[in-house]
């Protein structure tokens, strides 16, 4: 079958390496999008192990849908009755882009219509009751082509378990995971973030020293699918946790807010990696790393109101000051979406990645070797 993760705009490559080194056939991405072929085991394998990509679908077929007419009956074509039982519960979302049909409400009712119409002729039923497990159906029609899917992951997959609060402006897992490995840090270097806010950053770098699946400790929609046999999960949770390291890291977040420190290190305990992560409080225009070699990886306050802007220049100077007395072995990774970063850092960006936290466009600005 076909497998599909969606992504933040700017992960795509990511996302096709982290399916690849699954072992995963007929990898292919598009904007937002990656595409492998796999089986119902590896539904469990990439929901269990993926870093960067959003959640998990399962592509029940495509076609042409220039009109609602085709829409409904490529729907109805496809063997819903196959994966969602008599009482499974259905709701369908989706988008539409540069295509005729694009009223998105108008798709929803057009998908639910014919799926229900499928179900209830499988089943001998004019009314379906959806009271058991929940089935997702999404549908995505791009240039008059409707996919459709049903999703795999349920709660998307930044959702790892370990951070029960959040203080401001949360980075999500998967992109802060993305910047880690943009950084190329495995777990043999010195590792720091100096505005570490609630931990993420840090967290996900000790994940991925560890190389510790950050799905083991959650659940996933599919678990509860009748199609779906555990064994499968449990083989793909002892697969991954048969791959994970031990060792120890030098791995540390600091952050001015004793509080983000204390929650910080809360988080990092139920993440399970309170023994390779130390967070202190800090200011991030004087914090010094002594390693010859190592990666900063940090997401700094952006200033998004007019005031905010000029203190944000303000603490980016002075943070782009300590950063300079790094050793010239370290790598830095900042994302930001302010427009004069790099005027206030001191120091134009060897290269620059365009990035999407959550809706705010950004850059990831790279320094070093």
């Amino acid at each position: 079958m076909t497998l599909t993760v969606p992504c933040l705009f700017g992960l795509e490559s990511l996302v096709a390496d982290e399916m690849r080194r699954l072992n995963l056939g007929g990898v292919r991405a598009e904007n937002g999008r990656v595409h492998c072929e796999g089986t119902m085991a590896d539904i469990a394998r990439l929901n269990i192990n993926l870093r960067c990509g959003a959640r998990v679908l399962m592509e029940l077929g495509s076609f042409p849908a220039p009109d609602f007419e085709s829409l409904f009956q490529g729907v109805a074509a496809l063997p819903w009755e196959d994966f969602i039982p008599s009482d499974g519960e259905f709701p369908v979302k989706g988008y539409s882009l540069n295509s005729k049909l694009h009223s998105v409400p108008a798709c929803q009712a057009i998908v639910k219509k014919a799926a229900a119409q499928r179900l209830g002729r499988a089943y001998g039923r004019e009314t379906l009751p959806e009271t058991g497990r929940r089935y997702q159906i999404q549908f995505a029609i791009i240039k008059d082509t409707a996919a459709l899917y049903l999703d795999t992951s349920g709660e998307g997959l930044y959702k790892r378990g370990y951070r029960a609060q959040n203080l401001g402006a949360p980075l999500r897992e998967t992109l802060a995971a993305a910047l880690v490995l943009l950084s190329r840090y495995r777990g043999r270097d010195a590792f720091c973030d100096p505005f570490c806010g609630s931990g993420t950053i840090p967290i996900e770098a000790a994940l991925i020293a560890k190389n510790r699946a950050p799905g083991l400790e959650r659940s996933f929609a599919a678990q509860k699918w009748k199609t779906m046999p555990g064994t499968l999960w449990l083989d793909a949770a002892e697969e991954a946790m048969d791959k994970e390291f031990h060792g120890s890291y030098d791995i540390w977040g600091g952050d001015i807010d004793p509080a983000a420190v204390e929650l910080s290190r809360h988080n990092a305990a139920l993440a399970g990696v309170e023994d390779c992560v130390r967070f202190e409080v800090a200011d991030a225009g004087k914090f010094h790393r002594e390693s010859a070699y190592g990666q900063l990886v940090t997401n700094p306050p952006y200033g998004e109101r007019l005031l905010e802007k000029t203190e944000a220049e303000a603490l980016y100077r002075r943070f782009g000051a300590a950063a300079r007395t790094l050793p010239p072995g370290w790598r830095v990774v900042v994302l930001s979406s302010h427009t004069e970063f790099e005027r206030a850092f001191g120091r134009p960006a060897d290269k620059k990645r365009k990035l999407y936290n959550g809706m705010l466009k950004c850059d990831a600005f790279l320094y070093g070797r």
